[in-house]
Formats: C-alpha cells, sequence, structure tokens
C-alpha cells in the first residue's frame, strides 16, 4: 500500500499491450471532451520514456529511463543519444532544458545515488551539477510526516512483515529516498519533483539543493479485509485508517508564476481505491501549497499552456484503465477528458500541440513520441 516503484519488476507487472496511438477523443466520464485531433507519431522504439522536454523548436528530450538514456528527437523523428547512463542499471529521468543546455537526473536502483546533470543540447559531455542524495541523507524534508496506519494496536502491528523496501513499517514518519522524478529549469533555478522525498526541490545552477515544499499526505483511506488481503497484511488492520505518501511526477510553471506538480496516490495506482491523483500549486518563494484539483488516476505528469489550462496524463485512467489525457480549464477544478491515449506518462505543450510518450511501461522499445493538435 506503499507508493507504487516504477521499477523494471513493477513494469513487468504493469505493462500494458497495444500501440501507440489510439482512439479519439471520446464522450463518456467526466463531462463533454475538448477538441483535439488524433494523435500522430513522432518516432517509436522508445523503452520506458517517462520524462520529456520540448523546447522552441520543437525539438525533444526524452528520458528512456530504465534503458539509461537522453535521447534527442529531431522534428523529422530522427533520434540520437545524448547522455548514457555512467554506471550500469543507473536510470535516467526528470529532464528539461534552458539557453541549449540539458538537465536530467541519474538515480541508482536502490536510490542511494542522484545526481542532478547537465549537457550541452547539441552534443558533448555531460556533467553533474548537484548531489540530490546528500540533500535528501541530511534534509529528509518529509521527515515530519506521518504514514502508513494511524492508532494501530502494537499486537496488531507486530504481526505485520519485517520492513523492507516497498514494505515499511505499519506506521512511520518520511524515510530517506530520492527518486527525481521531472524537473523545470527556470531563469532562476531548476525546480525538482522528487517522487521518492516527496517534495519540490530548488537545484541553483551553482549546485546548491534546497526545499520549496513538502507535499501533504493523502487523505486517510479505511482499511477493509478485502484490501488486507490483497496486499498481503494482516486482518487485524481493518476499520483503521491508512495514510498514504504523496508522489510528485511533474513540475511546470504557470502563467500566475505558480509551480504545478502532479501526485500519484502513494499506493495502488491503477484505480482499484479510486481515482485519488491531485494537481496542486506551490508558491515557489514561499512554499505555500494548493489543492487544484483531485481525482485523477496514476496522473504521471501534466502541461500548462500561456492561458492558465492544465493538461494531466493519466497513466492508467479512462473507462477500461487503458490510460488518457484530461483538461482543468483555467480556474476549474473539474476535469474533462480530451482524447484516449495508451498508457501516457509526460506530457508537455507548445502552442496548440500536445507532446506525450505513449506505451510509456513497455521495456521493448514499444513506447512512442506522439503529437496531438488541441484548440480552443
Amino acid at each position: 500500500m506503499r507508493k507504487l516503484a516504477l521499477s523494471v519488476s513493477a513494469c513487468a507487472v504493469l505493462a500494458l499491450a497495444g500501440t501507440a496511438v489510439t482512439a479519439p477523443a471520446w464522450a463518456g466520464g467526466r463531462g463533454a471532451p475538448a477538441p483535439a485531433g488524433d494523435p500522430v507519431t513522432i518516432t517509436t522504439g522508445l523503452v520506458t520514456p517517462l520524462s520529456l522536454e520540448v523546447d522552441r523548436q520543437r525539438v525533444s528530450y526524452v528520458s528512456q529511463n530504465f534503458a539509461g538514456q537522453l535521447t534527442r528527437v529531431a522534428r523529422d523523428g530522427s533520434t540520437s543519444v545524448l547522455a548514457s547512463s555512467r554506471v550500469a542499471g543507473e536510470e535516467i529521468g526528470a529532464v528539461s532544458s534552458r539557453d541549449d543546455v540539458v538537465y536530467y537526473a541519474q538515480v541508482a536502483p536502490d536510490h542511494t545515488s542522484a545526481v542532478m546533470m547537465s549537457v550541452p543540447a547539441a552534443g558533448g559531455t555531460p556533467t553533474p551539477l548537484a548531489d540530490l542524495y546528500a540533500h535528501e541523507a541530511s534534509a529528509n524534508p518529509d521527515s515530519g510526516q506521518s504514514y502508513g496506519f494511524q492508532g494501530l494496536p502494537a499486537e496488531c502491528a507486530a504481526q505485520f512483515p519485517p520492513p523492507g523496501p516497498m514494505s515499511p513499517p505499519p506506521t512511520y514518519t518520511g524515510l530517506v529516498d530520492t527518486n527525481p522524478y521531472a524537473s523545470l529549469a527556470l531563469n532562476n533555478a531548476i525546480f525538482l519533483a522528487d517522487a521518492g522525498a516527496n517534495a519540490i526541490l530548488r537545484v541553483g545552477y551553482d549546485g546548491t539543493v534546497s526545499t520549496v515544499a513538502v507535499l501533504p499526505p493523502q487523505a486517510p483511506i479505511v482499511a477493509t479485509p478485502e484490501i488486507l488481503e490483497s496486499a498481503g497484511l494482516p486482518a487485524c488492520a481493518a476499520g483503521y485508517g491508512y495514510i498514504a505518501e504523496p508522489v510528485p511526477t511533474d513540475v511546470e510553471i504557470g502563467p500566475d508564476g505558480w509551480l504545478y506538480v502532479t501526485t500519484l496516490p502513494g499506493g495502488p495506482e491503477d484505480p482499484t481505491l479510486g481515482a485519488r491523483g491531485n494537481v496542486y500549486k506551490v508558491n515557489q518563494k514561499t512554499g505555500e501549497v494548493r489543492l487544484v484539483a483531485g481525482g485523477f488516476t496514476t496522473a504521471t505528469g501534466l502541461a500548462v499552456d500561456p492561458s492558465g489550462r492544465i493538461y494531466v496524463a493519466e497513466l492508467f485512467g479512462g473507462p477500461a484503465g487503458g490510460g488518457q489525457i484530461s483538461v482543468l480549464e483555467k480556474k476549474s477544478s473539474t476535469p474533462v477528458v480530451l482524447t484516449e491515449v495508451t498508457s501516457p506518462s509526460a506530457i508537455e505543450v507548445r502552442s496548440n500541440r500536445l507532446f506525450v510518450t505513449t506505451d510509456a511501461l513497455s521495456e521493448t522499445g514499444g513506447a512512442s513520441l506522439s503529437l496531438i493538435e488541441v484548440t480552443g
């Protein structure tokens, strides 16, 4: 019931078969869909493309996370490798760019190392910028937040399995864990959505790292016998509330100057326990956090256009759980379905074009980068 670890083992279980582009907008669900064109494939053959950046020339930079590669995709769809993992098995993600420099994170499989890197967009030697694990180890931003079962009797807690990487204690505070998932390079700093720290970080161009905000824990879920059985947890915990971690998956800037953030619900990411993903806005100066909207299923990325419209990629969204993109109109808290796509993960907007990675959990080169024209 902790956060979904997007690891090779998780993908083996959760990978969805299908092609990169699917049906156009559908008429059911949350409301009348906004106008959108059919997806058009830009390039294929990608492996777990969980992070994406698109520059002003519509050149894309895609992380192939579990392949340990940062890939440049030209407007004509041709690809080239811009950077590879320094150590075999390490993951590459959290891609952004500014002034012809691309920034990305490199993370060890056990999350005991995480470094922000930079590389010239035209190609060159990658350079370390900041030690993200060192900040997590010293600051542990969410150490003051409590997760897990609330009020559980000691005799019941004693029946839980021993703690492990994917099975924390029945009740615990924020752990030392860093998993930089998405980044945003602005003039003043790089802002980072850290899915392990449950926080938004600020990385200065001089390499200094600080915490902007810690995201609030999820609302408690009352554990049922069915939930406990499926999670392999003792039946004595039935009826107790479980507080899950917030898991930030993307960060973008809005026209109001606030940072916008998507979160996973820190537990089953499919609709089993309901659509519990959120969009928050964060004041980058004060750290204030406000809820914008909830009700998303596996919100793995968002894009904000100049008008303030927010597009959200829902990896397992839609009536069949196959994936969809939803839109929040400016000042709205009610998502509306834009279109169905298969397993979308990362999303960016340029003019009236959405760039989306699809079939994102494919480990065999079955993922794609697609383009969707939108109006309104």
